[in-house]
């Protein structure tokens, strides 16, 4: 019993890190329709900034500034890269194939910079743990779930409260109106990047606490993970993000700690874990959790 809780805890740390990164997809899907599959290699961004300036910055100071810079980035490439050309119909399909060239190219040289070594990224939970009744859990858990909750719980309220959100949610309905309606689907679109970005960022250190042993070169097609959570709670639905993101890290976290009951199904299942829940719930809800179905004038 001890073991089922200690996995529900992770699997709930974990959903919860999966859902900034998913919220990513879905700010970014919401502004411009794109599907970004740069996003693993800008949250690789954001943690390697924090390892190689927080000696010089502290924590905080690092964090800060990684998370600033990998929001500049993110609209950068968004704005010179992905804007360029004619917005034709088919653009954000032309756009999302691009995202996969950046992705390439970043994933590429951060690669190299970091090579094979575990890069720390000095964060103050350190090892430390925290006894709860019957169950040890690291503190750096405690900190993923308090931290997205309260980072997720301020993404919602920009999205319902603020004249960006509600320009995004006017966007996210019909580009075309929305632009007739004096909405300036530029700057929603650069918000939206940043956004991302910035939480990209905050991810990062989650994803490379204890118990994982650190950054490394791989850690950004880990955080691809939440891309199955956005698209099982439906691209276009925040809330949908973050109850995937939920089923989707408890999935993982309960298939790793089971596995030797799994052997069956093969080692490393928990990698295909995610995808796996995706399809199925895909087969009986095509527009996934929370997504609408579209309504079709003939």
């Amino acid at each position: 019993m001890t073991g089922f809780l200690d996995d529900v805890l992770g699997g709930l740390a974990l959903g919860a890190v999966y859902a900034l990164v998913a919220l990513g997809f879905v700010v970014i899907f919401k502004a411009s329709g794109v599907l970004n599959f740069a996003h693993g290699s800008l949250l690789l961004f954001g943690g390697y900034l924090i390892a190689v300036l927080h000696d010089d910055l502290g924590f905080a100071g690092a964090l800060a500034l990684a998370v600033l810079t990998t929001a500049a980035l993110a609209g950068a490439l968004d704005r010179f890269l992905l804007q360029r050309g004619d917005q034709d119909a088919h653009s954000a399909h032309v756009q999302t194939i691009v995202t996969i060239g950046i992705d390439i190219v970043l994933l590429t040289d951060l690669a190299r910079r970091i090579g094979g070594d575990l890069l720390s990224l000095g964060d103050p939970w350190g090892d430390a743990v925290t006894e709860l009744g019957p169950v040890t859990v690291a503190d750096s858990r405690l900190a993923a779930i308090a931290v997205s909750a309260v980072v997720i719980g301020a993404v919602f309220a920009l999205f319902r409260f603020t004249p960006w959100g509600l320009s995004l949610r006017a966007a996210a309905e019909d580009l075309e109106a929305a632009a007739l309606m004096g909405v300036r689907l530029g700057r929603v679109r650069a918000g939206a990047w940043c956004l991302a970005g910035a939480l990209a960022a905050l991810a990062a250190v989650f994803l490379a606490a204890f118990p994982a042993p650190g950054l490394e070169r791989t850690t950004g097609q880990i955080a691809l993970n939440a891309f199955p959570a956005a698209i099982l709670g439906g691209l276009a639905s925040p809330a949908g993000a973050l109850a995937g993101s939920l089923l989707i890290g408890l999935t993982e976290a309960l298939v790793v700690g089971h596995q030797s009951d799994l052997h069956v199904l093969g080692e490393g299942f928990g990698d295909v874990a995610p995808y796996a829940v995706m399809l199925l719930v895909l087969l009986v809800r095509p527009t996934g959790l929370f997504g609408a179905k579209g309504a079709t004038r003939v």
